[in-house]
């Protein structure tokens, strides 16, 4: 065991033998901000003796987005990449099949989304145990996390989020509501709109930890210790999930109607091999990524219906001028707008109007 793992299990100890309550809030705090620190360092270290080497895992993103699909060995992953995507994954009813990471595309609603199959990860994973640190870090730069587990197993959705949630990933989670200003002088001044349990000698002092001494801080939801680490740190991402309870088709519906009224997280029960509800899955990726189909007509002439524009949510009429072409941004006048996001049908609009799904846009520009 390295110094560095020691010291995070002297925290950890420390942390379990520490009752909650008001009176320990600051000292807990202060533990809490160590060990995060502690992860990190550990993890900058391993990054350093393992080099650039990715070890094969490491994967371009392409497509209008991409998602992942992170999961033990032996649940599905393989099957549904291949009836989803153009993808040939190998599969074979025991563990550590994929050894590599496998691309596939999923032409969807005009949008091409890349999926990728990870190999299938064992509990400890972002500790480093069989590779999960390189394995897991595929899932940091997915813009969706789909977490897949065998129907007579659903225990393992709660482990594979705990295994992301130390590397960083914050699934279904949105970013703290807060703003932090740094400055040169003064302290730390925080100022809250909601009502906080956390006292501010508390949040001063888990400031101070990470390494803030000087700013101006502004809380706009209440928070728990682990949250303001999180708006403190740089390196937490804020990802969507989607939860897959795989293999419905080898149990009765009643045992399934068992099984998933003990699971909290919104799920979807399918089964990869006989086709059930893999449409359902689309659909739900589609929307959990984002993504817009913009239609675009030119002066003039019909719209066209047959390749939308695919677009991330809240982009607007200059974001669909840049995607097409820089010049088309630079010389856009105004645009007329049919659809979702307009009052009426062809309705006048400029270049920071927010689109809507399947919105039909016609662009005019400076001659």
């Amino acid at each position: 065991m390295s110094s560095v793992d020691e010291k995070i299990q002297e925290v950890l100890d420390e942390i379990a033998k520490t009752p909650s309550n008001k009176a320990t809030q600051g000292h807990l705090g202060k533990l809490k901000t160590k060990l995060s620190k502690l992860q990190e360092q550990k993890d900058l270290e391993k990054s350093k003796k393992s080099g650039t080497s990715d070890h094969g895992y490491s994967v371009k993103k392409t497509g209008d987005a991409s998602c992942v699909f992170v999961g033990f060995p032996s649940v599905g992953k393989s099957t549904l990449l291949n009836k989803i995507t153009n993808a040939e994954s190998r599969v074979g009813a025991y563990a550590f099949t994929t050894l590599t990471v496998v691309p596939g595309v999923l032409d969807y609603g005009g949008a091409k989304i890349q999926v990728l199959d990870i190999p299938g990860i064992i509990e400890d994973a972002a500790s480093g145990k069989g590779r999960g640190r390189e394995i897991l870090s595929v899932a940091r730069i997915a813009d969706t996390v789909i977490i897949m587990t065998d129907v007579k197993r659903p225990e393992c959705i709660d482990t594979l989020k705990k295994e992301l949630y130390k590397i960083g990933l914050r699934l279904n989670q949105n970013p703290p509501d807060v703003t932090i200003k740094k400055k040169d002088r003064g302290g730390i001044m925080i100022r809250s709109t909601a009502k906080q349990e956390l006292t501010q000698e508390t949040m001063k002092g888990i400031f101070n930890e990470m390494g803030v001494i000087n700013a101006d801080v502004i809380l706009r939801e209440k928070l728990s210790i682990e949250r303001l680490i999180d708006a403190i740190s740089k390196n937490r991402l804020y990802v969507p999930m989607i939860v897959l309870l795989n293999k419905i088709d080898t149990i009765s519906k009643e045992e399934l109607s068992v099984i998933t009224s003990k699971i909290k997280d919104p799920f979807i029960a399918i089964s990869a091999e006989m086709n059930e509800n893999l449409d359902k899955f689309k659909q739900e990726l589609f929307e959990k990524m984002g993504l817009l189909r913009i239609y675009m007509k030119q002066p003039g002439k019909p719209t066209d219906f047959k390749e939308p524009l695919i677009i991330k949510k809240d982009s607007t009429v200059m974001d669909v001028a840049r995607k097409i072409h820089k010049d088309f941004a630079k010389y856009l006048i105004y645009s007329k707008i049919t659809g979702k996001s307009a009052k009426f049908d062809g309705q006048k609009l400029g270049g920071d109007h927010i689109l809507l799904d399947k919105d039909i846009v016609e662009m005019f520009f400076q001659k």
